[in-house]
């Protein structure tokens, strides 16, 4: 059985829950082989193959840590040279596409970004979905050159343990000098919220103009549910909220479990953003906005009102 290459999406020495997702997936293709790029992961071994990875490849030069994404790109490429796998995996985050873009044009292979799924297809290779033109379409697609490389949305996929006896292979790694045109200068650690990642966190709860800046009802219902908390354009360009948290066709892409939308309109710019959530719920005081169109459960009525009671029927709920 052909090996699965998974780019492990790593912070901090700490394995991210998207590469386990994606270590779910892979399974369902071959045999599951992690990569880790540049700083080291303790305990990857144990992580990786409790996720089914069989086999660890461990690639520690400076040169996938001191430069931008051009030598992750070179490391996979020389990694698909060697081992021939039936497909490469990676996280669907702006970094992460950049390394599918350069590693597929690298290998001479197709490229599909964004999967929402990823099946094995008949006679070999894999097929994939993906929501296009703002969800308004589902799309199945495959790869007909060379080695498939996909890039797959966080929360596609249920983490699934599935225990594997995995080994480590150390990768010796040179960049070459065209990789290392653009070296990192410095680095600075995000302010911790205590809330999860936005793109990866299983519920999201975003405020709009309705919000009017005042985001305290949206995070004291996202702290009650362990959720991320998002926010619309109108509102990052207000000065509301970091445009880090915008969730849109210009902002980050999220499809979570549950996505409570809060004083948001439903600007087609927005669904782009969110339109693949499992379960939507809308809480908006004008009953004729659009984001009702698409939602699984409204609330007509005024955040402010709305979302304080279901604060404290969240927080009653678990005394």
């Amino acid at each position: 059985m052909a090996e699965v290459l998974v780019l492990v999406d790593h912070a901090g020495g700490q394995v991210r829950k998207p590469t386990l997702e994606l270590l779910t997936i892979a399974r369902r293709l071959g045999e599951p082989a992690a990569v880790i790029a540049g700083d080291a992961v303790p305990d990857a071994v144990a992580t990786l193959g409790a996720y089914g990875a069989t086999k660890i490849y461990r690639a520690s030069s400076a040169d996938l840590v001191d430069y931008l994404v051009v030598p992750q790109a070179e490391l996979l490429a020389q990694l698909v040279a060697q081992v021939s796998p039936a497909a490469v995996l990676i996280v669907s985050s702006a970094e992460g596409k950049e390394v599918a873009a350069r590693l597929a044009v690298k290998i001479g292979s197709g490229l599909i970004t964004d999967a929402v799924d990823v099946q094995a297809a008949d006679g070999g290779g894999v097929v994939t979905t993906q929501s296009v033109f703002a969800g308004s379409y589902a799309v199945t697609a495959t790869v007909t050159e060379g080695t498939p490389v996909v890039t797959v949305k966080p929360n596609s996929a249920a983490p699934e343990q599935s225990p594997a006896d995995a080994s480590e292979v150390a990768v010796d790694f040179t960049a070459s000098d065209a990789a290392k045109s653009a070296r990192i200068t410095a680095t600075a650690p995000r302010e911790k919220t205590g809330r999860p990642e936005l793109t990866e966190a299983a519920i999201v709860v975003s405020g709009g103009r309705g919000t009017a800046g005042d985001f305290t009802p949206v995070e004291a219902f996202a702290d009650s549910l362990g959720a991320a908390v998002g926010a619309s354009r109108a509102a990052v360009d207000a000065g509301w909220y970091p445009h880090a948290s915008q969730v849109g066709q210009t902002g980050k892409q999220v499809s979570p479990q549950l996505y409570v939308a809060c004083g948001i309109s439903g600007a087609i710019q927005h669904r782009a953003g969110m339109q693949t959530s499992k379960t939507i719920v809308a809480v908006n005081k004008d009953e004729e906005a659009p984001i009702f169109e698409l939602v699984d459960f409204g609330v007509v009525g005024d955040l402010f009102t709305v979302l304080p009671q279901a604060t404290a029927a969240v927080e009653a709920s678990k005394n």
